[in-house]
């Protein structure tokens, strides 16, 4: 087992890693941006051998290191032939994720970090700095955006932790960071976020399980009703008293007994459950700070930390 903190550091272009990297370069991380995937084992294997001076590291991988890697594949040999990888035509996300799991099966404790957005966001963040995106080169932003996320996937399923980068400024999302790297140097257990939502506002990209609760019936439609919160008693006792929230709520509570030793065993550090209603100001509020008060007992005593976020409380 590797005794030196690895933080890998993925995401879509314009999500933000840039500032990630700077953020974790400024709390003492030895740093590299767009190392190719290929000399990741090399660069762990040299990090090693530094005698102790180098104990966390934190390396950019994205869309460009696996560009990079389908390059160095495809560079000729000494008898000016291409690669044998490249002719035998592998994918190089799949290789990509392959070494990352590798190394991680030989005691690299590597955390993956995805940084996530909106597309809206990150179609205008590219308008706004004329950047070029990887994959617009003959296409459309939007279509550079989709594939890109597409080809990502794999990566962001590997990750302890997905944030979504959409509602920061930069000196919040360093904070973000900083305030995840920190965490980890107490070695507790995983954190598990209950968030709700509306999906009038977007599924939330940090989501690691979705939860539709807009089969119950809605306060919005009762006139006293309507302008309060699910923070507001008279919600909360409108929205639990039908059956099926009940049942809903003690079934929900059994797949999560189940689920979160399972998730804690493959090593992830944070569990976001989402859940959504049509606006996220009255359902989905109830339903979240009642599942926490249900499971808090139970996590405190495993050593799991419960966090509670309302996205859309204030949203009209």
């Amino acid at each position: 087992m590797s005794h030196i903190r690895v933080i890998l550091i993925s995401g879509l272009s314009g999500s933000g890693k840039t500032t990630a990297i700077k953020a974790l370069e400024d709390i003492g991380f030895f740093c590299v941006d767009n190392l190719p995937i290929l000399l990741l084992p090399k660069f762990l294997e040299l990090c090693e051998q530094s005698g102790g001076e180098i104990s966390k590291v934190a390396v950019v991988e994205d869309i460009r290191g696996a560009m990079s890697y389908w390059e160095i594949r495809s560079l000729p040999n000494h008898e000016g032939q291409e690669g044998g990888d490249a002719i035998e035509r592998k994918d190089p996300f799949e290789e990509s994720w392959r070494i990352i799991r590798d190394l991680q099966k030989e005691g690299y404790p590597i955390e993956v970090l995805f940084l996530d957005s909106s597309d809206e966001v990150l179609m205008r963040r590219y308008s706004e700095t004329r950047r070029q995106h990887p994959l617009a080169v003959q296409r459309s932003i939007g279509e550079g955006i989709r594939l890109e996320r597409e080809r990502l996937q794999g990566i962001r399923d590997m990750a302890n932790l997905v944030i979504d980068t959409s509602p920061f400024n930069v000196h919040q999302l360093r904070e973000r960071i900083q305030r995840y790297a920190m965490e980890g140097l107490g070695h507790r257990k995983m954190t598990v976020t209950l968030l709700s939502f509306g999906y009038s506002f977007g599924i939330p990209h940090e989501a690691d399980l979705l939860l539709d609760v807009r089969f119950l019936p809605n306060p919005y439609f009762v006139e006293e009703l309507k302008r309060l919160s699910g923070e507001d008693p008279k919600v909360a006792e409108y929205v639990l008293q039908w059956e099926e929230t009940q049942e809903f709520l003690k079934r929900v509570q059994e797949f999560l007994r189940f689920l979160i030793p399972l998730y804690e065993r493959e090593g992830k550090t944070h569990l976001t459950i989402a859940l959504g209603c049509t606006g996220g100001r009255h359902r989905s509020i109830v339903i979240v700070n009642r599942l926490a008060e249900m499971l808090r007992e139970e996590l405190q005593q495993r050593g799991t930390v419960l966090t509670l976020q309302h996205r859309d409380a204030e949203k009209r």
